[in-house]
């Protein structure tokens, strides 16, 4: 299927955050670029274990908008949870004690939050 270019886009920001998301489960030490930047270095295993999983929703989510799958019904409800999820994630990463959180994600959630509702299909 040829994707659009919102949905590439939407694709490619969360392939970043999925991959983001495996260094920090991997015990990358960016503790201070994610949950509020509160543990600097490498995430408690709790924390790891919690970035496993998104890093599989993300990366996941990044290979059905590629590939297109479901109805356009189907496709447009994924879009526009997927979009108010991410304009969740904005506010949750601009009210952040972390600068390198707000500088990053605020603006790649948005980025994502915006590509997303675009890409929703007409039904």
């Amino acid at each position: 299927m040829i994707s659009t270019r919102p949905e590439r886009t939407t694709a490619a920001a969360l392939t970043v955050l999925g991959v983001f998301q495996a260094a920090l489960a991997a015990g990358t030490p960016w503790g201070r670029a994610a949950y509020g930047g509160a543990r600097h270095g490498t995430l408690p295993g709790h924390l790891r274990a919690i970035s496993g999983i998104a890093s599989v929703a993300y990366c996941s989510g990044a290979v059905l908008v590629l590939t297109g799958r479901g109805t356009p019904r189907a496709r447009r409800r994924a879009y526009t949870a997927l979009s108010v999820f991410m304009s969740a994630g904005v506010m949750a990463n601009g009210a952040s004690r972390s600068p390198v959180e707000r500088a990053l994600w605020t603006p790649l959630t948005a980025v994502t939050a915006v590509s997303s509702w675009r890409s929703r299909p007409r039904c």
